[in-house]
């Protein structure tokens, strides 16, 4: 028999607005399996690999907004979570992980899958709590409630993120033939109310005062899930006051007029006279991870009078090493509420005369340059579906893109797991959004990463929606392409990792669509095709030599300095 506080787990997390659960097999867990599995309102997927689960849990939460839960066995299984969780914590994803457990007496007594799960997963969790051991007193009862539903409220409650419920079970594990699971409608559900994280009428009065002693107002937006609220009252206070908006691909402004979007190539200007141009008085922040090391290094030398960070609660991070105030609150409720006096100088300008530069310059070299994975990028951003969703790969597939960028118009939503910027995951995380989305969802991924996480597409729900597209230079191109590695002898063997991989049997064996490429003439022919929405489920796969790559990106870099 499954005890009655394991099965209201479920209808909890049903109640509070769970819709999607990953679980991976196991013995131990086997209550949970299958009191979630039979719940009617709860979409339950198996995975067999928790590090691929963890990852497709993440995808699916980054996609819906809301929790999913992952449910696995006792032992290693839970530390197989760890890369996914990390994850989750520093991009602010919610989830809950229900880890099985021995019971308590039975830890380092070299029983089987049995570790020291208890805060297993250290300082990258919210929190972590551990289930009653002993589940027949109506107080531990009303403990083990109370605890689902604190929990759930803390992955949504700002900032969002993992949180840990660790369940000490005894056997028996299944119920007996012929026995139903009840679901306890009347299960003890404990709601939360969040704030608005708005301005107090003092705070907006003196901020008010405050922000009228600054002409040269620069906006900087970290990685960010489209929002619709925040981008007319974000487009209203620039366009007011003249402030320019500078924000990476993974912060989704990019259908936003007047954006700088091209931050990479206009700090590559090689003029100190224009650079100074460009130095804010006041520099406003939000949202996560910046992806351009060009414009952090830029901040951090050429510093503002003030930097405003906003960000409702949590730790805030010094990033360009000039923070002077933080407002809690969210950024909606900022510029919303805020207004600026028109900038009279030159100062937006100066940043627009050179993103128009910058933007024709690459816009020209891309299309007339040899093939190479930045000329290839470029054509693939360029033939994105209308209303679709791309996810990048860290390393150098998100930099590409980074430095291309996407124009307004096609309604492309950019995630990426820049929260610890690992290239373990991309496949899963991208597999839960397509799980969870209707749009064509697209990986752009070099070999490595697509390699190394192959077990994310080892499951029976592989969607029709999901397109990989593959940078394939055999190697990890990337350490060709920055200082250090590349003038070392030990390049090629120990930090390229050659491998001579393709996809064509990993796409056979999932029972993918498969095209390869080794030129744009090619790459430009498969690709209608690929992104059609009939044509399910595929792989285009990009061949490119390594040192090739590493010399159209140096002539990149020369032509961008005489182009600025």
């Amino acid at each position: 028999m499954i005890l009655q506080p394991v099965v209201n787990i479920a209808e909890i997390c049903a109640r509070k607005g769970v819709e999607n659960v990953v679980l991976s097999p196991g013995s131990r867990c086997a209550p949970l399996t299958i009191a979630f599995a039979r719940h009617p309102k709860l979409n339950v997927r198996t995975i067999s690999d928790e590090r691929a689960a963890a990852f497709i849990a993440l995808g699916m939460a980054l996609t819906t907004g809301k929790p999913t839960v992952l449910i696995c066995t006792s032992g290693t299984a839970a530390l197989n979570y760890a890369p996914a969780v990390a994850e989750a914590f520093f991009q602010q994803v919610p989830l809950l992980i229900l880890t099985a457990d021995r019971p308590p007496e039975w830890i380092d007594q070299l029983d089987g899958q049995t570790i020291r799960q208890q805060n297993v997963f250290g300082q990258h969790i919210k929190n972590s709590y551990t289930f009653p051991a002993d589940l027949t007193h109506k107080d531990s009862i009303w403990h083990s409630e109370r605890m689902v539903s604190e929990a759930l409220n803390e992955t949504i409650a700002y900032p969002a993120g993992p949180v840990h419920i660790n369940i000490p079970l005894r056997e028996p594990f299944y119920p007996a033939p012929g026995e139903d699971l009840v679901y306890d409608t009347d299960v003890k559900i404990i709601e939360e109310d969040l704030p608005d994280y708005s301005l107090s009428e003092k705070q907006v009065a003196q901020l008010q005062q405050e922000i009228s002693n600054y002409s040269r107002i620069l906006i900087v937006a970290g990685q960010q899930n489209h929002t619709s609220e925040l981008q007319p009252v974000l487009q209203q206070f620039a366009e007011k006051s003249s402030a320019l908006i500078v924000g990476d691909l993974i912060a989704n402004l990019h259908e936003l007029p007047g954006t700088i979007r091209h931050q990479d190539a206009i700090l590559a200007c090689p003029d100190p006279e224009k650079l100074t141009n460009l130095q804010p008085d006041l520099l406003i922040t939000f949202g996560k991870s910046v992806i351009s090391k060009a414009l952090k290094l830029y901040l951090r030398k050429y510093k503002p009078k003030a930097h405003w960070h906003i960000q409702p609660a949590g730790q805030v991070a010094d990033t360009f090493q000039s923070l002077t105030r933080i407002l809690r609150c969210s950024p909606e409720a900022f510029f919303e509420t805020l207004t600026a006096a028109k900038n009279k100088t030159n100062y937006s300008s100066n940043w627009t005369e050179i993103e128009s530069k910058a933007a024709t310059f690459l816009k020209s070299h891309t299309s007339e340059a040899a093939f190479s994975e930045l000329s290839a990028v470029a054509q693939i951003l360029d033939s994105l579906p209308v209303q679709s969703n791309l996810h990048l790969a860290n390393s150098m597939a998100v930099r590409y893109a980074n430095i291309v960028g996407l124009e307004a118009g096609k309604d492309i939503e950019v995630y990426a797991n820049r929260g610890t910027s690992g290239i373990d995951g991309s496949n899963s995380t991208t597999v839960g959004c397509a799980l969870t989305s209707n749009s064509i969802t697209t990986l752009l991924t070099g070999d490595m990463a697509f390699f190394y996480d192959r077990n994310g597409l080892w499951h029976n729900y592989l969607p029709a929606n999901l397109r990989i597209v593959i940078l394939n230079n055999h190697a990890g191109g990337i350490f060709r392409l920055i200082d250090g590695p590349k003038q070392q002898p030990e390049l090629e063997e120990f930090f390229e990792t050659k491998q001579a991989l393709d996809a064509a049997n990993t796409a056979r064996d999932f029972g993918m669509n498969y095209t390869a490429c080794s030129s744009l003439e090619e790459l430009e022919q498969a690709m209608p095709a690929f992104f059609a929405l009939e044509s399910g489920a595929g792989i285009l796969e990009i061949f490119t030599e390594s040192k090739a790559n590493a010399a159209a990106f140096a002539d990149y870099k020369q032509a961008l300095l005489k182009a600025l």
